[in-house]
């Protein structure tokens, strides 16, 4: 039986030649007790479907209706749970909580409000919180709060506006598993909007694609038995099976722009493996480079002084890197991987220990170290082209203009920017901007490429896309890179290793996985590979190991791969 309706439903904003059509055709119906996830991305009109079940939002053409009654405006009966906490900040945890059953159910005795508030708090697990303030709370407790005021509400459907994607990865996770049991044991009928395809299996009764022209895409039904663990379904066929389609279909309905490859270069040769079309700029800044052990992490150390003494971040950090080898970094958050990074790139000091670069010193920044950060901090009233070519300029001094434009429209062509070179980075979107951050990087030509979760602040489709784009640019140039993320698939396609870092503070190596799958990679072979999911069951249980706190130095650690030195 349907709870929920969408009967031929179309939503514009705007008027006329200049309306923007949101949503079209769309026919949908929630069954009562189902947890239906609608896996969306960027432009595909996902809030707006969110709003109009909400009832903040009214359809242009066609109805919605919630038990065969048209939907008007918001109601209790259909709580709803935003990507935003929304918190009042001078309100305690049970003070936020109980501001929405006082004004839903004026008339309940203070008593059993009270009961109602302590049993939401409880079963979000902020028991031990109920007096803190949300300046005193974690991002993921902000959102316990959020899920806790919305069950406090009593009603009778969920909607959950990609509720877990401001939160890290480990939080994400604890967060969804407390979503699905909550679920289970009151089974309201909840819907869904997520951008992660293991979110939406690990939760859903049923899956259903938004295509990018806002319309509803492919359903997919997931039959995997409840309940679901994380780890236990990475050896599920059904789940692989599911994964790969649904990952395919995105990556076919979304994934329109690529890299791209039609520009001419004049005077360009192939140095030491490099391809040849890349500019003899680029190539000359290669010449002359030691192969083994070109990065050499030596007993590096990390130690801040506190008002309670000096506290250890990074200890014994020992990583050998030949010429041309890329790495991932992975750990839960707060174990290191970014003061590592930035101790590589010359950001940060070196207490202890030592890193080396092509046989010398890494000491302060330096263009021979190229950084991508999240955001990519570009000159927002410069084009794209003016945003690479500021580099360039210095990097290639004795290389003539017209050889300096030639690497700066090489590597934004090969990012799939040849047609907004010219426009400024203020009109690009994030996924743009974030392209000509990465064609920046690879223009300068760097010894090291240096990657602080590239990708984090993009949704799923964009940064599968990215992760694509980038793979294709670095197999041309081969530079030594280290990447740094929180994402088990991302770590594993682009990494020739993948080195797991323990808990912090004294945070180390704990183990490295020798990632021997094929070059050139997609992620759609990767997820066919037979061994695929044997190295993302390493990563995952090396997470896993650490997960509720445990730090220090793994006794894993001499599992390393016997053709490179790790310590």
């Amino acid at each position: 039986m349907s709870i929920l309706k969408f009967d031929n439903v179309s939503k514009s904003f705007g008027q006329g030649t200049r309306a923007s059509h949101v949503l079209k055709n769309i026919d949908l119906e929630v069954r009562e007790g189902e947890f239906l996830v609608l896996l969306g991305f960027s432009g595909t009109g996902k809030t707006t479907l969110i709003n109009l079940m909400a009832g903040l939002e009214k359809p242009t053409s066609g109805e919605v209706t919630f038990k065969g009654q048209p939907v008007t405006g918001p109601g209790r009966e259909r709580g709803v749970i935003f990507q935003n906490y929304s918190l009042m900040p001078w309100l305690t945890v049970n003070g936020n909580v109980r501001l929405a059953v006082d004004t839903v159910f004026p008339g309940m005795p203070k008593s059993e409000k009270e009961a109602k508030v302590a049993h939401y708090v409880e079963m979000v697990g902020l028991g031990h919180a109920t007096t803190r303030r949300p300046a005193e709370l974690s991002g993921g407790m902000r959102q316990r709060v959020n899920v806790a005021r919305a069950l406090a509400m009593s009603p009778e459907m969920l909607l959950l506006d990609e509720p877990l994607s401001a939160l890290d990865a480990l939080t994400r996770a604890n967060l969804a598993d407390e979503i699905e049991h909550i679920w289970e044991q009151d089974k309201k009928t909840c819907v869904l909007i997520t951008n992660d395809v293991d979110e939406a299996i690990l939760l859903a009764d049923r899956i259903i694609a938004l295509n990018p022209d806002g319309t509803l895409g492919e359903e997919f039904p997931v039959n995997i038995p409840r309940p679901r663990d994380r780890g236990e379904m990475n050896h599920d066929e059904g789940f692989k099976t599911l994964r790969a389609k649904v990952t395919n279909h995105l990556m076919d309905v979304g994934i329109e722009s690529k890299a791209e490859g039609t520009r001419s270069l004049p005077s360009v040769t192939p140095v030491h493996g490099m391809a040849p079309d890349v500019p003899q700029a680029v190539a000359r800044a290669n010449e002359g480079l030691i192969e083994e052990r070109f990065l050499d992490f030596s007993q590096l150390h990390k130690v801040y002084p506190t008002p309670k003494g000096p506290l250890t971040v990074v200890e014994d950090f020992n990583l050998k890197m030949d010429r041309g080898e890329f790495i991932s970094l992975i750990g839960h958050s707060g174990c290191g991987k970014s003061t590592v990074l930035t101790m590589a790139a010359g950001l940060n000091d070196i207490s202890k220990g030592a890193i080396k670069l092509d046989g010398r010193a890494v000491q302060g920044a330096d263009p021979e170290r190229a950084v991508v950060f999240q955001s990519p901090s570009l000159f927002p009233w410069l084009s794209a082209r003016e945003n690479v070519a500021v580099g360039v300029d210095k990097v290639y001094p004795k290389a003539s203009q017209g050889e300096r434009q030639d690497v700066v429209d090489y590597y934004l062509e090969r990012v799939g920017l040849a047609d907004a070179m010219d426009k400024p980075a203020s009109e690009l979107s994030n996924g743009m901007k974030q392209r000509v951050g990465i064609a920046r990087a690879f223009a300068l030509s760097p010894k090291l490429l240096l990657l602080d979760e590239p990708f984090g602040m993009l949704d799923s489709l964009t940064r599968w896309e990215l992760q694509e784009v980038l793979m294709e640019v670095w197999s041309r140039t081969k530079v030594t890179a280290i990447c740094v993320t929180h994402d088990v698939d991302e770590a594993i396609l682009l990494a020739d290793r993948v080195v797991m870092m323990t808990n912090g503070p004294q945070a180390t190596i704990g183990k490295i996985a020798d990632v021997d799958l094929p070059r050139p990679r997609t992620r759609k072979a990767l997820l066919e590979h037979p061994d695929y999911y044997l190295y993302r069951e390493q990563v995952l249980n090396f997470l896993e190991e650490y997960e509720h706190g445990k730090h220090g130095k793994s006794e894993s650690s001499a599992a390393k791969p016997a053709r490179k030195e790790a310590a």
